[in-house]
């Protein structure tokens, strides 16, 4: 049973061929992401909530065969992978979250009140990553996946960063990722294949 990749060409259909077929799955909910609250380098647990999420994730992606699944040393996303199905993922740094610097722990309402303007893939954040800092790791882990050729990757990681991988996957421009919306727990597909590199699915709950 192929519950998700039943829905759009795969390698093995007899349809155009694919060079590299990239899943991301962002991770469970936890209390940060359930308030809003940045959360780069705060290691938090699921909520029992997300730990649900991350086990229905598994059962949508029962069936499809992985080449390699890569996951941030975070434990939200390496709990969320250990419960959809996949022990013992490749750890990368690479895929860590954003580090919000004095903003870690802040809702964007918050940050608002002193900087009206601010965005994170705009302005960085103080003490924290810049914009050019983000796109240049997600390229770097875009690289790192693209070694596997003629594969299929699953990828569990967080919001932000996610979102970065997606525009550079494209090669748009990082400010791009600022209208890409990610929930926890959804999952989305990066796809190379004949006409090039496209984003085949998005957010799907």
């Amino acid at each position: 049973r192929k519950p998700v990749a039943s829905l759009w060409p795969s390698r093995d259909d007899g349809q155009a061929r694919l060079t590299l077929e990239l899943y991301l799955a962002r991770h469970g909910e936890t209390d940060w992401s359930r308030s809003g609250q940045h959360t780069g380098t705060t290691d938090l647990p699921l909520t029992a909530r997300g730990e649900a999420e991350a086990a229905a994730l598994g059962r949508r992606l029962a069936g499809i065969q992985f080449d390699a699944v890569y996951s941030s040393p975070m434990q939200r996303a390496r709990r969320t992978a250990e419960l959809a199905g996949f022990d013992e993922p490749r750890i990368t740094p690479l895929l860590q979250e954003v580090d919000y610097g004095r903003y870690e722990g802040l809702s964007s309402r918050r940050i608002h009140e002193s900087d009206p303007g601010w965005e994170v893939y705009k302005d960085g954040c103080p003490g924290g990553e810049t914009p050019e800092q983000i796109y240049k790791r997600a390229q770097e882990f875009i690289e790192l996946v693209a070694r596997h050729a003629d594969a299929r990757l699953m990828t569990f990681a967080h919001g932000h960063i996610l979102r970065a991988i997606a525009v550079a996957w494209i090669r748009a421009e990082i400010r791009v990722a600022a209208g890409l919306q990610l929930d926890v727990a959804t999952l989305n597909i990066l796809r190379d294949a004949e006409h090039g590199r496209v984003v085949a699915l998005w957010n799907a709950p």
